[in-house]
């Protein structure tokens, strides 16, 4: 096979070698390949990841996974800067290679011939068996994506089935002990939400360290064509999805620019530049990185979240917990929250291989082996038989320490993975198979631990139970469930490729919209808001806004012909 490694898990392989990353490569023979059983040197392998927030080696027991499975490292090189531009004027992007989307950049490295064929030799099939026998449909669309009938690589949020609705990540989480304080007031929208924040600031000035409280802490990190925050804000009022530069309506296939006058993503900034003015917004939203902003949450610094996975997966500890103290799902009686189908072909962030390695079978391995039931939970929970497992009648279940390491992940994990359940969590931030989708290894049972039949029992907690009773329910997605949504269909949609000349307009325009949301945001007045909303619109037209929407408009009516195409 070109390029080809034969490596066998199983056995001890005489090596000297390292990465395509720039590192010094000896090559050992085919002879020594497979009669040396007194040494094997580790290989590292560079992984380019575009939705990583974390740079350098996996460590802990991620990284003590690997090593025992694969004798491989993992080096994590984050999207920072003009790190894809250097990659691909180096004509390498490493080993595995992550995408954050399916279109521009993806498209362009496989128009210039820097990723790998997983069909070449059957590369998929002989080292990748899972992914071949489970995940053809996610397969198919990357082939459709790729234009080039070829398959390189596969999306995330796979599920075996379309018929389902995934759980909810737009959850609204808030401080519940404080709203039980003030007695549950009725939140029908942004006003009733900016009353109930400001009352909690009141009564709760300071953190568990004694520092100045916010209703909201944020970050820049992700943001894309937008700010990630006000977008998602809006995506989670409104129930419009993010697509290029604002909105695509489910419901009806129509798109709505960003800048939009009334529109979720400028109704959002308001409310955002409306708890900056009355000191209910972190003033260091805008310069901290994802790790201060996570910090803020672990000590209760913010009070409201409408992430999960931001909110009260951060803030809700054993301890506090026990201290009565708790965040849960308040989602406002006028929103109307987003919720993604389940897709079998995936959703848009990549998995994939560089054309350039010298490892494709150990990449497509690794790759295969989290597609796998046991890698799905082990990227989620930790090591299968030491933090969960499945008991005699196949369900899962978390053993004790999974469950500390579940309401802390400060937890300490054995001596022999090294450090806390924290340090070694899966740091490619990406996903193979849905959370919501079945694990047959389990009888059909969720990966989702909140569906976990060993999890559904009564609320560990005071403050829990007084949210069950309030809610009605006893699950954030059950909750949720209840209330007006808007749910976002599947399809093989993917974003058309865009012209040159189109892309670098798309570029300035991000920027500027990016630059001036933030601008407003911090705005000390209603007068200064509207003078820097109106300077962005002008300055966005200038750049190509227009010209951007025009396409987006093409690409929404794409999406929903997609949609409108798929019959389960």
């Amino acid at each position: 096979m070109k390029h080809c490694l034969s490596v066998v898990l199983a056995s001890a392989i005489a090596l000297s070698l390292f990465s395509c990353g720039g590192e010094k490569t000896t090559k050992a023979s085919s002879a020594e390949k497979k009669t040396s059983t007194e040494k094997k040197e580790v290989i590292t392998l560079q992984v380019y990841d575009q939705l990583a927030n974390y740079s350098g080696e996996q460590v802990g027991w991620f990284g003590k996974i690997l090593l025992d499975k694969f004798n491989v490292k993992l080096n994590i090189i984050p999207e920072t800067g003009n790190t894809l531009t250097t990659r691909m004027e180096s004509k390498n992007l490493g080993d595995i290679v992550i995408w954050g989307a399916d279109s521009n950049d993806y498209l362009n490295a496989v128009k210039s011939g820097l990723l790998f064929d997983w069909e070449e030799e059957d590369l998929v099939k002989e080292y990748g068996p899972d992914i071949y026998a489970n995940m053809k449909n996610a397969m198919y669309k990357n082939r459709m994506v790729s234009g080039q009938n070829k398959v390189f690589g596969i999306a995330n949020e796979i599920s075996p089935s379309s018929k389902e609705r995934s759980s909810f990540m737009y959850t609204w989480d808030l401080r519940f002990d404080l709203y039980k304080q003030l007695g549950y007031p009725e939140i029908k929208n942004y006003d009733d939400l900016f009353n109930v924040l400001k009352q909690m600031k009141d009564i709760c000035p300071k953190d568990d360290n004694g520092k100045d409280t916010y209703a909201l802490s944020l970050f820049p990190d992700w943001d894309g064509s937008m700010v990630m925050f006000v977008k998602s804000l809006g995506t989670a009022y409104r129930g419009w999805d993010e697509f290029g530069f604002g909105y695509y309506n489910p419901e009806d296939g129509t798109y709505h620019n960003c800048l939009e006058e009334n529109g979720p993503y400028l109704e959002s900034l308001k409310f955002l530049n409306r708890l900056y003015r009355e000191g209910l917004l972190d003033p260091d939203s805008q310069t901290q990185h994802f790790d201060s902003m996570a910090e803020d949450y672990k000590n209760g610094t913010a009070f409201f979240q409408i992430f999960n996975f931001m909110g009260s997966s951060l803030y809700n500890s054993d301890e506090h917990l026990a201290e009565g103290k708790g965040m849960f799902p308040v989602c406002p009686t006028e929103a109307t929250p987003i919720v993604y189908g389940q897709s079998v072909y995936g959703a848009n962030r990549i998995w994939s291989i560089g054309a350039n390695t010298e490892y494709p079978e150990l990449c497509m391995e690794i790759i295969n082996w989290l597609c796998t039931p046991e890698g799905t939970l082990t990227l989620q929970y930790g090591p299968k038989g030491v933090t969960w497992d499945y008991d005699a009648n196949g369900k899962t279940y978390f053993t004790d320490l999974g469950k500390k390491c579940q309401g802390s992940k400060k937890t300490q994990m054995p001596a022999e993975f090294g450090g806390t359940f924290e340090d070694g969590e899966f740091k490619m931030n990406n996903t193979t198979w849905a959370l919501d989708a079945p694990n047959p290894d389990s009888n059909g049972e969720k990966y989702n631990k909140d569906s976990w039949e060993s999890n559904k029992k009564a609320a560990n907690s005071a403050i829990e139970q007084d949210w069950r009773t309030w809610a009605k329910a006893d699950s954030a997605d059950e909750y949720m469930g209840k209330h007006k949504y808007v749910l976002a269909p599947v399809s093989t949609y993917s974003p058309t490729e865009q012209i040159d000349e189109l892309k670098a307009k798309w570029n300035q325009v991000a920027t500027c919209i990016k630059t001036g949301t933030w601008r407003a945001m911090y705005a000390k007045n209603d007068t200064e808001f509207k003078n820097l909303v109106e300077s962005m619109i002008k300055e966005a037209k200038s750049y190509g806004f227009d010209e951007c929407n025009e396409y987006q408009t093409v690409e929404a009516l794409s999406r929903k012909n997609a949609e409108n195409l798929l019959n389960f």
